[in-house]
């Protein structure tokens, strides 16, 4: 118990970058609408928290309920909000998990462009879990008056300083901070991730985003896919393995659905062809390694031990930190093949590629980097487990991504 306590102690005291950038926004003159945004356990509501420790002004912080906030309880927290406009020139209203309350963002529209006409000066944060839903928010209504800050999964080197976590430690479980504490208890860790990470967010995230009509063939999906990870696998080939008579725009939409929450891609092959590249086999990529693991269950023990096993986990390793390192630097990820060659990875960013090959023990081809490059003569070039780049140091970002 004294050891749980005290790793959640430090998971509550340990400040990420994300917390400076929330501070720095909250301080500055009314401009923008500030929208933290991440997957479900990634510590959005905690990094709110820390920012708010002295903070000057006077605040209120509200948290929206699944079912119970509506949008007369959003307009009466936003009334208490401007009442402390009473007593200080500038106040802050806090909304935690906003897409919980329905048609939030036109309730939100009104009420900040009426205090922009008053010269209110109330600063607004909210935070949300659903990347769809709330995305669907501001293209309905709040065009030009927000700005996104990304909550990410956790990275090694926030784990290992945080937690003590090793290479393995965080290949097997991954970057969810509330799971840290449990990892000396196999079967509560994997109860946890089941029941507080995979199905809150399938039912509470996943479930919201869009007209899931098959919830249980989407489940299925998310279990199947997570197993495959940073695998190729046809969208006819994973409908055999869901053993569902659906068709392969359902499974696609709903892999759309898991991306939007956090939880889980399927990375598209490089390709100049937008055509091409959208009609192509999705490589399929958890967000975080602790969604394999936890899909394996009883099995995962094989991730470390089996050569072929533990590739696929560290090639979803890397492809889960330049997933998340691309939601706050703004850029795409992919895969690439052409017959046998293949690369593990290509990042693009405007006119800027680079192909990320990742030697992890499996075997596979050796060939696919020299012919990407011989077709893409200025793409940047990295090989993640070699001597000059080891896969610990490009977890911990000590490798540039792109050409300066």
């Amino acid at each position: 118990m004294y050891k749980i306590c005290e790793i959640e102690s430090e998971y509550m005291q340990y400040k990420r970058q994300i917390v400076e950038t929330i501070k720095s926004r909250i301080n500055e003159p009314k401009r923008f609408i500030q929208i933290v945004i991440g997957a479900r356990q990634t510590g959005k509501t905690t990094a709110v928290t820390q920012a708010l420790e002295g903070y000057g002004l006077p605040y209120l912080f509200v948290e929206a309920t699944k079912g119970e906030s509506d949008a007369d309880w959003l307009r009466a927290q936003w009334y208490q909000g401007r009442n402390l406009l009473r007593r200080a020139p500038a106040a802050l209203l806090v909304v935690d998990e906003i897409q919980y309350v329905p048609h939030w963002s036109a309730v939100v529209k009104t009420l900040w462009d009426e205090d922009f006409r008053s010269g209110l000066e109330l600063r607004v944060l909210l935070t949300g879990s659903s990347a769809t839903l709330i995305q669907k928010g501001l293209d309905e209504s709040l065009n030009g008056r927000f700005e996104l800050i990304h909550s990410p999964h956790w990275s090694l080197a926030e784990c290992r300083e945080a937690f003590g976590y090793d290479l393995d430690d965080f290949l097997f479980y991954g970057g969810y901070p509330g799971a840290a504490a449990l990892r000396h208890d196999g079967g509560r860790w994997l109860r946890y991730m089941r029941s507080s990470i995979i199905n809150s967010s399938i039912s509470n995230d996943v479930m919201l985003l869009d007209d899931v009509r098959k919830p249980e063939l989407m489940r299925r999906l998310f279990e199947v896919g997570a197993t495959y990870s940073a695998q190729e696998i046809s969208y006819r080939k994973l409908l055999g393995q869901l053993d569902d008579r659906g068709n392969t725009a359902t499974i696609a939409h709903y892999l759309g659905l898991l991306d939007d929450a956090g939880m889980m891609s399927g990375l598209q092959k490089y390709d100049p062809n937008l055509l091409r590249e959208k009609a192509s086999s999705p490589r399929l990529m958890v967000h975080d390694t602790a969604l394999m693991t936890a899909a394996y269950g009883r099995r995962r023990a094989r991730l470390l031990t089996e050569p072929e096993q533990r590739g696929h986990l560290v090639e979803s390793a890397i492809g889960a930190y330049l997933i998340n390192r691309a939601k706050v630097e703004v850029f795409q990820v992919y895969w690439w093949r052409d017959g046998r060659d293949e690369v593990d990875f290509v990042i693009a960013c405007e006119d800027a590629v680079t192909a990320i090959e990742v030697k992890s023990g499996r075997v596979k081809p050796t060939t696919g980097m020299a012919r990407f490059l011989v077709e893409n003569p200025r793409a940047k070039s990295i090989v993640v487990g070699s001597p000059e780049c080891g896969i610990e140091e490009f977890l911990l970002g000590e490798e540039s991504l792109f050409y300066d």
